[in-house]
């Protein structure tokens, strides 16, 4: 093993309670397109602001037409290595929770009891109601859009239905910040893996974590702005460089 992995790879052993943080990186390497990045899917579709979608029933509309289009490869896309690492961490108690930027319900697929994923930009695979906050599967509403794109509504209030995503302009959701805070404070070892770390507050989490004295890793491809603040911050493939590590740990 080289220096770093050496390294990565006795903070993972040694530590108690460790927490993952994911963002798009890991997601890549299932095949789902980065939307942020440079000639990524916002730079050639201007994102619909929570506000517009409100608003509008055409922007709905639009909102759902991108979400049926994307959805031929969200639906092929399957955990990798680096979420089969995790999920097997996680399994040997190792992890106590995954807090992710991601929408795709990857780290449940792995083997992550959803209890245990904490989605601060929610989750793509499910629709729900703004009001009542009831649950709708993509099936149901793809049956009601596909006739004559017709805007699902829910069954037992009327209220809005949207995609379970945090939309630009959309709030946070104050419950799942909180526990992801909280994760933070109490972990000795947190991992970033695939964040670029530029989006707030969710950028904040692993700053809480390293005052609170945790050991801090950022693995991801590029440099971010708070390598700097951490134990090790390794510019790799996330599912080869866990999958190196996860070999030595007991």
């Amino acid at each position: 093993m080289d220096d770093a992995i050496d390294h990565l790879t006795r903070l993972m052993a040694e530590s108690e309670n460790m927490v993952f943080f994911t963002g798009a990186g890991i997601s890549t390497e299932s095949g789902i397109p980065d939307f942020r990045s440079p000639g990524g899917f916002w730079e050639k579709n201007r994102p619909i602001d929570f506000s517009e979608f409100m608003a509008s029933e055409e922007a709905r509309k639009e909102s759902w037409r991108r979400k049926f289009n994307m959805e031929t490869v969200l639906s092929k896309a399957a955990p990798n290595d680096g979420h089969k690492v995790i999920a097997s961490l996680y399994q040997m108690g190792k992890v106590s929770s995954v807090i992710t930027q991601n929408i795709d319900g990857l780290h449940q697929v792995s083997g992550v009891d959803e209890k245990d994923v904490i989605e601060i930009h929610g989750n793509t695979t499910y629709a729900k109601c703004l009001d009542c906050h009831q649950r709708m599967s993509l099936e149901e509403v793809r049956s009601i859009f596909q006739v004559d794109e017709t805007l699902p509504v829910c069954p037992a209030c009327g209220g809005i239905v949207k995609t379970a995503t945090i939309s630009f302009g959309q709030a946070m959701p104050i419950e799942a910040m909180q526990r992801a805070e909280m994760e933070a404070i109490n972990c000795d070892l947190f991992v970033v893996a695939g964040s670029s770390l530029v989006v707030y507050p969710a950028a904040d989490i692993p700053v809480i974590a390293r005052q609170h004295g945790a050991e801090l890793v950022i693995i991801n491809r590029e440099e971010t702005a708070l390598d700097r603040f951490a134990t090790l911050a390794l510019n790799r493939e996330i599912g080869e460089t866990l999958t190196r590590c996860h070999k030595f740990v007991a």
